[in-house]
C-alpha cells in the first residue's frame, strides 16, 4: 500500500519522520496529474481544491515534517517562541542590511505541514480594495481586482466565535465574512486590561477613527484583531485544509521531509518533472506530473528552485555555474517586506502579560487552563487591537516621491497594541503598554538569489529594509502618531512616561534609533510576481503560469507585484483559491 493511515501518519511524522507514503519507491509506481510543491498556506489549499474532483491525482511535497503535537504552534500565544531556531523554522538569516546599520536578522518561514501558518501570529487581515485593484492594473487582468476576488475571500472562511463566545456584537461586521468555508477566522478570545483604553481614544483624537472591520475592503482606522485561531487553537493550513476528512482522500498523496531541488522538463519546455531528495538520503529522485506542477515553495523557496532548475537571470546563471534554460532576469527580484519596530511605554497597571512573563509559576497556572479547556489569557496573539493609518495627503515627502501606497483604502503605517512589552521578561515592578509599528507601504525593493550550485544551500536573502528616504520618513512619522495616541486624554493617568523612545526626538535621533532596533514582520511577496501576459519583465501571466514555458505555475505569496497593506496570511488563502479554479478551467 502506498498510503497508511493519516491521522497515524501525521504523529509518526513528528516525531520519527515518517510520511503518508510509506516508500519513495512507490512514486514511480504511482501516476499524479498535479504535483504540489510545498504544504504551506497557499500549496495545501490548491492540493484540497484539486482533489475535490476524485478523478484527479495530487502529490503534494513537504521539505519538513508534520509539526503535529508541537505546543509552541498549537497554543497561540506561544507563537512568540514557534520562531526563529527551531525545528518548525527553515532558520534562515538575512544578508547584512544596511538600513539596519549592517544587522544580519533571522528571517523565520514555516517549515513543515502549513508552512508559515503554522508558525506566524495569525493576524488575519486582507488587505485594502486598492491593493487588489493594483494587482488587476499591472497585470491587466480585472479577475485580480478586489469585488472579483470577494468570493474567494468568503469561499476560504469560516467566521466562528472567539475562544471565550463572548459577545462580539460592534467588533466585527458579518456582512464581509464568510461562515461556510474551512479555515477558521475569529476575534481573540480572552479580554486584555487596554481593549477599553484604546478604544475610548478613537473618540477622542480624529486621527485615530474607528474601524469596525478592517477586511471590509478599507482598512484605515483601529479595530479588533481578527486571528486564525479555532476554538482556542491556532488554525492552519494544515489543520484546516488538510483536516482528516479531507488528507483521507485516495486521490491525495503526501509526502514528508521531501526536499525539491529543480523542476525539470518533462519535454522540451514543459517542466513536469521535479527532483527532489528524501530525508537523510542524498540520491535525487525525479517524479513527473501528467499534467502541471505547481510551486508553492514561498517568496523565498520559490525563486530559489527556479534558479537551480536555470530558470532565471541567464547572465546570473551562468556566472554561477549553471546552464540557463530560461531567461527570466525577474526570478528573485523585486522581494518586498514590511518593517517592524517594537514600541512600549510603562503604565500605572499591574493588569498585563508582564507579570507572567516574568513569573514561570503564573505562566504554568495559565498553560494549565489552555491544556485543561482551551481557554484563557494564552488563546490570544500578540496585538488585541490594530489600526492602519496614513501619512496626511499634504506630508512634505510627497512634494518629491510618489505615494506608494495603493489608494485611500491602503495604509502607510500599522500600530498594533499589546497589554504589556514583547520582548524578554521584564524587571520586578514594572508593566507596560505595547504602541508598535509597521511600515506597510514600503518603496525599498531586495531580492533572493542562490549563492552555490548546491540546492540544498541556503540562499542569499536581502529584503533591503528601509533602504529609502521614503521608507524612514514613514517610520519616524509612524513613532509620532505613537506617541500623541500615548498622550490621549483618557490615557492621562494610565501611560506614565515613554520607555522606548522620547518623543521629543529629532528627526536625526529618531533615524537613529529606528534603524538599530527595527526588523520585520516576515511578509516577503514579489520574488516571482505577475506581469501582463507578453509583458517583457515579471516571472508569472496572470493565470500564474511562468512565463515562456509550459507545465509550471506558481501559488504562493511570491507572485505579489506589490506588498499589500495588511499581514499577509490573508492573501496567501485567496490566492491559492483563485489559482485552484485557474487550474481547474485550464484543464476543461
Amino acid at each position: 500500500m502506498a498510503r497508511i493511515s493519516v491521522l497515524s501518519a501525521l504523529i509518526l511524522a513528528a516525531f520519527c519522520s515518517a510520511t503518508v507514503i510509506d516508500d519513495v519507491a512507490d512514486l514511480n509506481k504511482l501516476k499524479f496529474d498535479y504535483i504540489v510543491v510545498g504544504a504551506g498556506t497557499s500549496g495545501v489549499v490548491v492540493a484540497n481544491r484539486l482533489t475535490e474532483n476524485k478523478d484527479i491525482s495530487v502529490l503534494l511535497l513537504e521539505a519538513g515534517g508534520s509539526n503535529a503535537d508541537v505546543l509552541d504552534i498549537e497554543v497561540p500565544w506561544l507563537c512568540l517562541i514557534a520562531t526563529p531556531d527551531t525545528a518548525q523554522d527553515w532558520n534562515f538569516t538575512t544578508t547584512a542590511q544596511p538600513g539596519l546599520n549592517g544587522r544580519a536578522i533571522a528571517y523565520p518561514r514555516g517549515f513543515g505541514l502549513g508552512g508559515s501558518s503554522a508558525v506566524n501570529y495569525m493576524i488575519y487581515t486582507r488587505g485594502a480594495r486598492d491593493d487588489f485593484d493594483r494587482f488587476a492594473r499591472v497585470t491587466g487582468d480585472n479577475s485580480w481586482s478586489w469585488d472579483n476576488l470577494v468570493p474567494y475571500m468568503k469561499k476560504t472562511e469560516r467566521f466562528s466565535p472567539p475562544a471565550d463566545r463572548h459577545n462580539t456584537t460592534g467588533q466585527f461586521d458579518p456582512s464581509v465574512h464568510g461562515f461556510n468555508g474551512i479555515n477558521t477566522v475569529s476575534l481573540q478570545g480572552f479580554p486584555t486590561g487596554i481593549d477599553s483604553r484604546v478604544f475610548a481614544v478613537t473618540d477622542e483624537l480624529a486621527e485615530f477613527p474607528f474601524n469596525l472591520d478592517m477586511n471590509s475592503g478599507n482598512t484605515i482606522g483601529i479595530g479588533s484583531t481578527q486571528v486564525t485561531i479555532k476554538d482556542g487553537v491556532r488554525s492552519s493550513s494544515a489543520t484546516s485544509y488538510l483536516a482528516p476528512e479531507f488528507i483521507n482522500r485516495p486521490n491525495l498523496h503526501v509526502l514528508l521531509n521531501a526536499h525539491v531541488t529543480r523542476v525539470l522538463p518533462a519535454t522540451t519546455g514543459s517542466f513536469r518533472t521535479v527532483e527532489l531528495v528524501h530525508g537523510s538520503n542524498v540520491t535525487r529522485l525525479t517524479v513527473t506530473a501528467g499534467k502541471e506542477v505547481v510551486l508553492s515553495a514561498g517568496s523565498i523557496g520559490t525563486p530559489t528552485i527556479l534558479q537551480h532548475s536555470g530558470i532565471g537571470n541567464a547572465s546570473f546563471l551562468t556566472q554561477l555555474g549553471i546552464s540557463p534554460l530560461v531567461d527570466l532576469p525577474s526570478v528573485g527580484q523585486n522581494l518586498t517586506d514590511h518593517v517592524l519596530l517594537l514600541d512600549s511605554w510603562f503604565v500605572n497597571s499591574t493588569d498585563t502579560i508582564d507579570e507572567a512573563n516574568r513569573n514561570a509559576t503564573l505562566f504554568g497556572e495559565q498553560l494549565a487552563q489552555w491544556e485543561d479547556t482551551h481557554t484563557g489569557p494564552l488563546v490570544n496573539v500578540a496585538g488585541s487591537q490594530i489600526g492602519w493609518l496614513r501619512l496626511p495627503a499634504n506630508a512634505s515627502i510627497f512634494e518629491r516621491f510618489e505615494d506608494p501606497a495603493s489608494g485611500p483604502t491602503a495604509a502607510h503605517f500599522e500600530i498594533l497594541f499589546e497589554n504589556g512589552k514583547l520582548g524578554p521578561p521584564t524587571p520586578e515592578g514594572t508593566s507596560y503598554i505595547s504602541i508598535s509599528n509597521a511600515l506597510v507601504a514600503p518603496t525599498s525593493r531586495g531580492f533572493v538569489t542562490i549563492n552555490s550550485t548546491d540546492p540544498l544551500a541556503a540562499p542569499l536573502i536581502h529584503p533591503n529594509l528601509l533602504g529609502t528616504e521614503v521608507d524612514i520618513f514613514i517610520m519616524r512619522e509612524a513613532l509620532r502618531a505613537s506617541a500623541r495616541f500615548a498622550a490621549a486624554p483618557s490615557l492621562k493617568d494610565y501611560i506614565i512616561t515613554f520607555d522606548s523612545f522620547d518623543p521629543a526626538f529629532t528627526d536625526a535621533q529618531l533615524e537613529e534609533y529606528i534603524r538599530a532596533n527595527s526588523g520585520t514582520v516576515f511578509h516577503p511577496v514579489g520574488t516571482a510576481a505577475m506581469s501582463a501576459k507578453g509583458a517583457g519583465f515579471g516571472v508569472v501571466d496572470p493565470d500564474l503560469a511562468v512565463k515562456e514555458v509550459s507545465g509550471l505555475r506558481i501559488v504562493d505569496l511570491s507572485v505579489l507585484p506589490f506588498i499589500p497593506a495588511a499581514h499577509t496570511q490573508a492573501a496567501a488563502y485567496i490566492i491559492a483559491e483563485r489559482a485552484a479554479d485557474i487550474i481547474k478551467a485550464a484543464q476543461c
